[in-house]
């Protein structure tokens, strides 16, 4: 093949699609608008790089809201033990943590980014840095790339820009004007992996305390329409941890959240085991008895504040309203959703190409022949958890074996 597999973007697809794409002949350009690659991988997880997930593979196909059976055949042509393997030939050696993510043993993103710059180099990728494209068109059976110093000749084009969540990394929503421009649809882009803002927030100061494995249901209109399940976060202004993170696809401004604050149980059970261990608390102070149910003091002093109940009020001595409040508190508790964390906050994007735009056994799009749109910049959002990296791998892998089958030198 004469003209050259153009890569858009050289976050974590970008670089493994590239790597992998290249070799027998095919000539792999990367172009990157930043100085260097993957300044989003250099951040994530902390900068300790949360690369995949441990398990089986099909647990992953549940963590990805709606679009699970878009992404399976990527997930199970490259799995997250592929990805650990791959790393591991490469002496980078992964580590599971008893929560299930993955780390390399270095803790350091820095080092999964040289891996895949040090492959990249080897296998004779072209990556452009500084370079940002500025448009893509046509070009008969292929494309013109313009970027602010040339004008590139693709046979194929890939695109793997990323969304629109911290822009300052670069991900900025080019790829989705792109497909635009190239007539693939787009779905509106919005931040995804958010926090919550509270309108009339009550836990300001308890802002830290968290909570494992409770279940929120998400109202709208008076409707339940999503329930989850997750590790949630008092922050300052609202909520956040994992489990708000990941339920955060399905909230809106104006939504209520009940949050039951007893893990592992619904709001009936808690309502009973509540109502009956304040019953049964006799003479002992109703802080003590809530504690009990291994809740935070602070927290269950907010409570009884909320309630309008002394601090040092027993049991027996609890008004039925205020013990009702009590009840309610725990089982429901009602947050009013006043915004979402935008794309300056959220860890990735919903929105962006159309999935039934692009054929998932591919990765190459139904309508543009010769197009690949690979990553964040599809409209796929994962859980927190090292998912949304192994979709990332996953879909360039994908992607750049279906290139490489087409476009093997005879």
């Amino acid at each position: 093949m004469n003209d050259a597999i153009v890569i858009i973007g050289g976050g974590p697809a970008g670089l493994f699609c590239a790597l992998q794409a290249a070799g027998e002949g095919r000539d792999v350009v990367l172009f990157e608008k930043k100085p260097a690659p993957a300044r989003k991988l250099l951040i994530a997880g902390s900068g300790q790089c949360n690369i995949t997930h441990d398990g089986d593979i099909a647990g992953f196909f549940s963590r990805y809201g709606d679009h699970e059976s878009f992404l399976r055949p990527a997930l199970l042509n490259f799995t997250n033990r592929d990805l650990i393997a791959f790393f591991a030939d490469r002496g980078l050696l992964m580590q599971a943590e008893p929560g299930g993510k993955v780390f390399p043993e270095t803790r350091r993103s820095a080092d999964v980014l040289a891996v895949l710059l040090a492959e990249c180099s080897a296998r004779g990728v072209a990556i452009r840095c500084n370079e940002a494209v500025v448009d893509v068109g046509r070009d008969g059976d292929g494309f013109l790339v313009r970027t602010e110093k040339a004008a590139v000749r693709a046979g194929v084009l890939v695109l793997a820009t990323g969304g629109a969540s911290y822009p300052a990394t670069g991900s900025t929503g080019d790829g989705y004007a792109f497909a635009r421009a190239l007539g693939q649809p787009v779905a509106a882009p919005a931040p995804a992996l958010a926090p919550v803002y509270v309108e009339d927030y009550p836990f300001a100061d308890l802002a830290g305390i968290s909570f494992e494995e409770i279940t929120l249901a998400v109202y709208r209109d008076g409707k339940r329409v999503r329930q989850h399940t997750g590790d949630l976060l008092l922050t300052h202004t609202g909520l956040s941890g994992p489990g708000i993170l990941d339920a955060s696809r399905y909230i809106l401004p104006g939504d209520v959240l009940r949050v039951t604050f007893l893990p592992g149980a619904n709001p009936e059970t808690v309502r009973r085991l509540v109502a009956d261990a304040v019953m049964a608390g006799g003479a002992r102070q109703a802080k003590t008895v809530l504690c009990d149910l291994t809740l935070p003091e602070r927290f269950v002093r907010r409570l009884l504040d909320i309630a309008g109940v002394p601090p040092g009020e027993t049991c027996a001595r609890l008004p039925k309203k205020a013990r009702n409040a009590l009840v309610a508190s725990l089982a429901e508790f009602p947050f009013g959703v006043a915004r979402l964390g935008g794309l300056d906050e959220a860890m990735v994007t919903r929105g962006g190409v159309a999935l039934e735009g692009i054929n998932r056994k591919t990765m190459a799009s139904r309508i543009v022949p010769n197009l690949y749109c690979i990553g964040e910049v599809l409209d796929i959002d994962g859980d927190t958890g090292g998912y949304n990296l192994q979709a990332a791998f996953s879909t360039a892998a994908l992607a750049a074996r279906h290139i490489a089958g087409l476009h093997t030198p005879r």
